[in-house]
């Protein structure tokens, strides 16, 4: 019986609809991730909301409080969904890897001085991006050899396109498809927050006028007072995190390249200027993904069988070379005793 892609595939993800949606193997932090929005904003609605409205008396102006409070939650809901549940970018294993070349191994050199010629690929590769040349990696886990700023994510065992981070948040990882919703998401969050914290601050002051004192205000509504010590605390990490971004966007870097090469002087081979920079991220059209997870796949021996068994014909072809070597050290040794027996006849 023939089986979809996303039932043999071989990273970490989670599927559902028969592969329709795709996250992340910790899909399961999307859940804490959406209560820590949802259960604030209903503590908002029942009771800051509420008294907003009470206390402009039913005009359109309590009215637009409540809804704009809602629309954008859902709104923010369905970016955080839109990030999560979309293919980053995934490269797909290659089910025919490169002919491998014979490159002489330092590790398989013998005593005497000989080194083994093995057939397996250079670690490394050059590729011209811009005029600049671009030293991309080879990849044992896909057998394929990255495309430029690509970078295979331990934690969902997958070569991603322009990848910038594995975000524990949503579940899944950053990359060239989702990456404009993952911004999307951050920035809609800091706005929620400083709308939650602006309404609750201005609950707080119209119930200052009905009472006289602060402290009076604070015990009529004390959580006002601790929604905007939340959305205080919460904007430190998401107005932070958007501002990160947006320096990241304007010099056309990902998160992974400015960790991995701090401090070092790198040209930058991608920045074509700020307007350039965010036209890329926001104005230019999402690639289709490379992959069709619903599809159904052939389950034959050149199909399936070969992606299934690429693991087990690096490992046979590494005991291969393991025993060689072995080999060649043997008879190495051999060499060197008759040619010290040979000399101490001669002497």
């Amino acid at each position: 019986m023939a089986k979809r892609l996303y039932e043999v595939w071989k990273g970490k993800n989670k599927f559902i609809f028969k592969g329709r949606l795709i996250f992340g193997p910790d899909a399961k932090s999307l859940i804490c991730t959406s209560l820590l929005i949802i259960v604030p904003v209903i503590i908002f609605c029942t009771n800051v909301a509420r008294n907003l409205f009470d206390e402009t008396s039913g005009n359109i102006a309590g009215y637009a409080i409540l809804m704009a409070t809602v629309v954008f939650t859902v709104y923010v809901l369905l970016l955080l969904l839109l990030t999560s549940a979309r293919d980053p970018g995934i490269v797909p294993r290659n089910l025919h890897p490169p002919t491998e070349e014979i490159c002489y191994d330092s590790s398989a050199s013998i005593d005497v001085g000989r080194q083994t010629p093995t057939p397996r690929q250079p670690p490394t590769k050059v590729v011209v991006v811009n005029g600049v040349p671009v030293r991309v990696k080879y990849c044992i886990t896909c057998q394929l050899y990255r495309p430029p700023r690509c970078s295979h994510c331990s934690v969902c065992d997958n070569c991603v396109e322009r990848f910038d981070h594995h975000c524990p948040w949503v579940g899944q990882c950053i990359g060239l498809r989702n990456y404009r919703s993952f911004f999307l998401f951050i920035s809609s969050s800091t706005i929620l927050c400083l709308f939650i914290f602006a309404m609750s601050a201005l609950n707080i002051k119209f119930l200052t006028d009905d009472c006289g004192t602060i402290w009076k205000a604070i015990k009529e509504s004390p959580l006002s007072v601790v929604l905007m010590v939340y959305c205080f605390i919460f904007l430190w990490f998401v107005g932070g995190l958007t501002c990160f971004h947006l320096y990241l966007i304007g010099t056309n870097q990902t998160t992974y390249e400015t960790f991995r090469y701090r401090g070092l002087e790198r040209p930058r081979v991608y920045d074509r200027g700020c307007l350039n920079n965010f036209r890329e991220i926001f104005c230019s059209r999402i690639k289709p993904s490379r992959n069709n997870f619903h599809a159904f796949v052939q389950e034959n021996e050149r199909g399936l069988n070969r992606c299934m068994n690429s693991r087990t014909y690096i490992g046979d072809l590494d005991g291969n070379r393991r025993e060689k070597v072995e080999d060649d050290r043997e008879i190495g040794g051999d060499l060197l005793n008759i040619s010290q027996r040979r000399e101490a006849e001669d002497a």
